[in-house]
């Protein structure tokens, strides 16, 4: 089995701005430059899970306009982890003291009161154990922290303590990995 996972394209927001779980609107451009991109290599009639945040859904409408065999469902539960507090500030604003909270309780500290780690996990889970249940290919458009998330489910990893556990990687915005199963 094989899960492609999409990140949206390129949010405009400054860099540096913390925005998680915060509707921003992609750029339109890289938008239209992934979707055009990703139509060319996938394969047909993938059952297509999207993130109800519009950097996603617009990924996945510009993507269906191309690929009208691809059958779509807005998923909630593939949204970015939600940053509270820390929504639109900038990530050098963030004091350090609330860096050292999250890092030393990774799993269950709330950085920035609203979804811990642990919490994330867990609603990505089942989105996951879905994929696996139903035995067909399938694509999610995305976020980089739901892809972390499942690299580390594919792995048989449901769970972290450390931060050091959390994988760094992800694909570039507008770009994807296809994560065989």
């Amino acid at each position: 089995m094989k899960l492609w996972l999409v990140r949206h394209a390129q949010p405009l927001i400054d860099a540096g701005v913390c925005y998680g779980a915060t509707d921003i609107l992609p750029d339109a451009q890289a938008t239209l430059a992934a979707a055009q991109a990703l139509a060319k290599v996938l394969p047909q009639g993938l059952r297509l899970l999207t993130s109800p945040l519009q950097r996603c859904e617009l990924l996945t409408q510009s993507l269906r306009v191309l690929r009208p065999d691809l059958p779509y469902e807005v998923e909630p539960r593939l949204a970015e982890m939600h940053f509270g507090c820390w929504e639109g500030q900038r990530w050098d604003a963030v004091p350090k003291p609330e860096f050292d909270r999250w890092t030393a309780d990774f799993a269950q500290h709330r950085f920035g009161g609203v979804e811990s780690v642990s919490e994330f996990m867990q609603r990505v889970s089942p989105v996951w154990d879905d994929f696996q249940a139903a035995g067909q290919d399938a694509i999610w458009v995305t976020h980089a922290g739901v892809i972390r998330a499942t690299s580390l489910l594919a792995q048989g990893v449901r769970d972290i303590t450390r931060a050091d556990q959390w994988p760094q990687k992800a694909p570039a915005f507008g770009q994807w990995w296809p994560l065989e199963v």
